[in-house]
């Protein structure tokens, strides 16, 4: 799976948001100063390029929606940051977040205990 650029990321989790959308809704859901049209269309055409979209015609227009999920793509990212950053250790990985977030020991169990119920 191809990675994301942040501008196509962030059109990626409004179109997992919405399920769908045209260009013009993708753009009302974006943060002030709102990008061109054309800019927003063109990100969404290398979208469908990379096969994370697709798209149905309605009326004159198209309706986009995501042919790849939003757990599958945040599956692959965390692998690959960890692969690239980490020897691919998990252990690592999450010892980092650890030291740079300064996370409590009491933090740390809470979210063993959170893990821990998603298990059963």
């Amino acid at each position: 799976m191809k990675q994301l650029t942040k501008a196509e990321e962030e059109i990626m989790q409004i179109l997992w948001d919405l399920k769908e959308a045209n260009v013009a809704s993708v753009i009302e859901r974006m943060p002030e100063p709102k990008p061109a049209y054309n800019t927003v269309s063109t990100i969404v055409r290398i979208l469908e390029n990379k096969e994370f979209v697709d798209h149905r015609q309605e009326g004159k227009g198209y309706i986009y929606f995501p042919i790849v999920e939003k757990e599958t793509y945040s599956n692959q990212s965390m692998n690959q940051l960890m692969n690239n950053y980490f020897n691919g250790s998990f252990k690592s990985m999450l010892s980092f977040f650890m030291r740079k977030n300064d996370l409590s020991t009491r933090e740390l169990e809470s979210i063993l205990k959170e893990i821990d119920k998603d298990e059963k």
